[in-house]
């Protein structure tokens, strides 16, 4: 069995609500805090700080505006959180040995 490079895997991303976030984020494009909130089934709190964390390492934008004088937070998958997120599955395929999960 060849050497598993555990060290390759991002450990920004590989929090299992920011995966949520990135995967949601990778399909989506972006999408609104209450659109992940529900999507991920977080809390206000929680979600807020795994936002946090994935916009300082630049893998997500988030703009923050009013709509109908309320609160209104778009988050959008960074280009670099693109590849970030690229890199990480191609770390999760290395780490199975490029196996499908077929048995």
């Amino acid at each position: 069995m060849a050497n598993v490079d555990i060290q390759s895997i991002d450990e920004v991303i590989h929090g299992r609500v920011r995966l949520g976030i990135m995967a949601y984020l990778a399909g989506a494009g972006s999408a609104d805090f209450l659109t992940l909130k529900e999507q991920l089934q977080s809390s206000d709190g929680n979600l807020s700080v795994h936002l946090r964390k994935l916009e300082e390492a630049g893998y997500v934008t988030v703009a923050k505006s009013f709509r109908e004088k309320r609160p209104h937070t778009e988050v959008q998958l960074s280009p670099q959180g693109r590849e970030a997120f690229l890199r990480y599955l191609d770390s999760l395929r290395g780490l199975l040995g490029g196996t499908s999960g077929t048995g």
